[in-house]
């Protein structure tokens, strides 16, 4: 039987690293709270309730948690469980630790269900629990842990309900925060409950060859062994692991993959104590066994979000099987089992640690943790809550931003700032000439992501949409207010376009005594689909009906002409803009003008291929931008024109601005411009490089390119660079 875990054993291991009589003596008095506040209430399993909690401190023991957080653990549930208020045990332990055993009682409250706008909710109260403190979401996570190792004692439903929660919440953020282990024994045990028959049948299957397979382990990690010996290797460590029963069934599943298939079901772990040791061992490795091509992973260069380092590569080990070897520091593999955790190791020399600078400390380390404190800094109001409905990338690929006021809106991935204006009102989306996303002005083609707030700047003297948005929105809705309003203003101008080419032939043919209404027009033009003066000023202005020719059958000259001839059929624009060849520099057609004075906006620089338009400046001829530019909104829009690409042109090269935000790391720049010079018709004008605001690396490129086909290409083969996540066409 297993033995049960006393507060002796708690203080034991805590022991190991707080050393001062004060901390532990904190943990002491914890206890002796929470067993007098306990004492008569029992577990499922008729243990007495004091021994979860105690189970919890040990963990969080283990894990080297501060004196605050090892004794909210040994408090957490005495707020929901029992008589004492907040009141009595801040007087008693004082804000830090009530604040942890708040934060864990308010999460344990949530109602969860599986529908996902209840559990988007659930989700934002643990994310905002998180940002406020994130050792909250620490404690919870044991507590989790320890619930599901003693599931066993509760009714089958009430087993699937807390295991499919299980699953779909606290697993994910036992992910995102890097703690491997807690994060495994949480699938496993879910798997078991959620499908017991598939979890025995891969259980089996992976023990079925646990002894063959430890056998080819310890053969390779002997040959390892004396291969580490004869390079001089110092100080090493080879262990072997297996892959968890969940991340197995899942891998199968998601890669149609068959159980032989699986080549990292067991690795061999290499720990040295330097990051030179590891690439020194890399080498060695290639060096006595050959790899498999694309199978190689540099964590260490490149860490993955939560933190995770290590080298990874399979290789052709002993008697033709093959391995996966990962080789990393001690540091990294306890970083690898612990996650944050690890970095949060309680320090207790360190005389500055505060529960602010752990929360700082971790933000300037996580990329995505530091994004959601920004969200958390808009603050908590029972009626505009900032996070509701979030679910960040941990939980879901849709995106959910914030209006200034604090609501909620969902957009499915690409969706931009239009698609944000027309949801909030149609009236909003037409007269929309700019965004901010969190108070920075961004082009309308921004990609929203999830916790930004979404402003949109409107002018009344803007007549919106332009076709060009077309290209831009992403919800089936805005495209469609889009189409409603583009069709009703075109009809509107050639109805006002028609009327006035009318008027002026009747003016110069003098046809003075003219009448006409819609019944005139039905009767003289129905046959052709005109039935009103409306109708028949847009087939005008269209010019599918010949203004002269209708002044004539309307003036009575019917002689003069036939219905052949009075209804003008013009080709398609498109086909006849073909035919045309431009006479400019940068293979630009305008149209009705076959020579005209061009300039490429500097704004937005077009490329060839590109969407675009022109603008009728001052005294620099017709400059053209490219549709989604945003002085495409805010320009007069009379001054705009119709302008194309020649498509016979190839006689010149494009400059085009991007700008990559990547993670700062060595070699990243030569990694982009490996990538350029490896395509054709590309080339470097000029790069340059700095740091943001975030601390990530901003390079500015500047290229030159024959089309915008090649511009995508290129674009495409610097996103598979690994630590770039966004590339930009910049638009000033």
């Amino acid at each position: 039987m297993e033995s049960k875990v006393t507060i002796d054993d708690v203080i034991i291991k805590a022991s190991e690293y707080l050393k001062k009589e004060d901390n532990l003596n904190i943990i002491r008095e914890a206890y002796e709270v929470a067993e007098k506040q306990h004492d008569g209430q029992f577990r499922k399993s008729g243990d007495p309730y004091i021994q979860h909690p105690l189970e919890v401190a040990y963990m969080l023991a283990e894990i080297h948690g501060g004196p605050s957080t090892i004794a909210a653990g040994l408090l957490h549930d005495v707020l929901e469980d029992t008589d004492i208020t907040k009141e009595q045990l801040e007087a008693k332990f004082g804000k830090d630790i009530t604040s942890i055993v708040d934060g864990v009682t308010k999460i344990s409250k949530l109602k969860y269900m599986t529908q996902e706008k209840v559990l988007a909710k659930t989700h934002q109260k643990i994310l905002f629990a998180m940002a406020k403190d994130i050792r909250v979401i620490l404690v919870k996570l044991i507590d989790r842990v320890h619930n599901m190792r003693t599931l066993e004692f509760q009714s089958p439903e009430k087993q699937k309900k807390i295991a499919k929660e299980t699953l779909d919440l606290y697993a994910p953020l036992a992910h995102r925060l890097g703690m491997y282990k807690i994060k495994s024994e949480l699938e496993d045990i879910s798997f078991k409950y959620l499908e017991p028959e598939e979890y025995a049948e891969m259980e089996k299957m992976i023990f079925d060859q646990k002894q063959a397979r430890e056998e080819d382990i310890q053969k390779m990690k002997d040959i390892l062994t004396n291969v580490m010996n004869e390079n001089h290797i110092k100080d090493f460590s080879i262990k072997g692991r297996i892959k968890n029963i969940y991340s197995v069934h899942k891998k199968m599943e998601t890669k149609n993959l068959q159980f032989d298939e699986i080549y990292d079901l067991m690795a061999l772990r290499v720990l040295v104590p330097t990051i030179e040791d590891c690439y020194h061992v890399l080498g060695i490795v290639h060096g006595e066994w050959n790899p498999i091509p694309k199978r190689f992973k540099d964590y260490i260069a490149t860490p993955k979000p939560n933190l995770y380092q290590s080298l990874h590569t399979t290789v052709v080990g002993s008697s033709g099987k093959i391995y996966e070897i990962q080789i990393r520091t001690y540091e990294m593999d306890k970083v690898a089992e612990y996650g944050v955790a690890a970095h949060w190791s309680y320090k207790e020399a360190n005389k500055n640690y505060t529960p602010e600078r752990e929360q700082e400390e971790m933000s300037s380390k996580m990329r995505w943790y530091r994004e959601l404190l920004s969200y958390a800094e808009m603050g908590e109001d029972e009626d505009s809550d900032p996070f509701d409905k979030v679910k960040e990338d941990i939980f879901s690929a849709n995106v959910y931003v914030f209006t200034p006021r604090g609501d909620v809106l969902d957009f499915p991935t690409g969706a931009t700032p239009l698609d944000f204006a027309y949801r909030v009102h149609t009236e909003v989306g037409n007269k929309t000439v700019g965004a901010l996303i969190n108070g920075r002005i961004v082009p309308l083609t921004y990609r929203l992501k999830t916790g930004d707030v979404v402003e949109i700047k409107t002018s009344n003297s803007f007549n919106g949409p332009i076709e060009s948005w077309l290209k831009i929105v992403k919800t089936t809705h805005a495209r469609h207010k889009i189409i409603s309003i583009l069709n009703k203003l075109k009809r509107d101008k050639f109805i006002l376009l028609g009327k006035e080419e009318f008027e002026r032939v009747c003016k110069n043919e003098n046809f003075t005594n003219i009448k006409i209404d819609d019944k005139i027009v039905q009767t003289e033009f129905g046959k052709f689909g005109v039935n009103s003066l409306d109708d028949f000023y847009f087939e005008i202005g269209k010019k599918t009906l010949s203004a002269k020719g209708a002044a004539n059958k309307l003036a009575g000259n019917i002689e003069k002409l036939d219905d052949e001839a009075l209804i003008k059929h013009y080709a398609d624009v498109e086909e006849k803009n073909k035919k045309r060849h431009s006479t400019n520099d940068y293979g630009i057609i305008v149209d009705g003008l076959d020579k005209a004075q061009i300039k490429l906006a500097s704004c937005c620089h077009p490329v060839l291929g590109d969407s675009i338009v022109g603008y009728v400046s001052k005294g620099h001829g017709i400059v053209v931008h490219r549709s989604e530019c945003h002085n495409c909104v805010s320009g007069e829009q009379e001054r705009f024109i119709n302008v194309f690409w020649d498509s016979d042109y190839k006689h010149k090269n494009f400059d085009s601005l991007l700008s990559i935000i990547s993670f700062d790391r060595k070699n990243i720049i030569s990694d982009i411009i490996d990538i350029v010079n490896g395509i054709n018709n590309v080339s470097i004008t000029s790069i340059s490089s700095s740091r943001n605001k975030n601390g990530d690396l901003l390079t500015k490129l500047k290229v030159s390119v024959d089309n915008v086909d090649t511009l995508d290409n290129l674009i495409t083969n610097l996103h598979k660079i690994s630590d770039v996540y966004v590339i930009e066409r910049t638009i000033k």
